[in-house]
C-alpha cells in the first residue's frame, strides 16, 4: 500500500487520501458519497455528508467520522491542518450527542 504524503494547504491537495486526517477508509467513503476530488468538499456540509454516509451504509457512523469531515472541509477552506478530535467540541456543540 501506497502511503499519500499529506497536504500542508488546501492548494497542495490533489488525493482525498493527502487530506489530513484522511485514510483509506474514508477516503473510500467520501467516494462513495461521491466526492472523488479535495476541491469537492468545498460548499459541502459536513453533517449532511456523515448523514448520507449512515444511510448508505444503513447504520448510524461513530461521531468521530463527523469530527473528521469537519476537519477535511475546514481545511479545504484554507484552515491549517489540525487532528480530528480538535473538532470534537465544535461537533457536541453545534451537533449535541450523535
Amino acid at each position: 500500500m501506497v502511503k499519500h504524503p499529506k497536504a500542508v494547504s488546501a492548494a497542495d491537495c490533489a488525493t482525498l487520501e493527502q487530506l489530513p486526517n484522511v485514510g483509506p477508509r474514508t477516503a473510500a467513503d467520501l467516494r462513495r458519497l461521491g466526492i472523488g476530488h479535495p476541491r469537492e468538499l468545498a460548499g459541502r456540509d459536513p453533517f449532511a455528508l456523515y448523514q448520507e454516509l449512515g444511510r448508505l451504509a444503513g447504520k448510524r457512523q461513530d461521531p468521530c467520522v463527523l469530527d473528521t469531515l469537519l476537519a477535511a472541509a475546514d481545511f479545504m477552506h484554507g484552515a491549517v491542518p489540525a487532528p480530528w478530535w480538535h473538532y470534537t467540541a465544535e461537533r457536541k456543540r453545534r451537533f449535541g450527542d450523535l
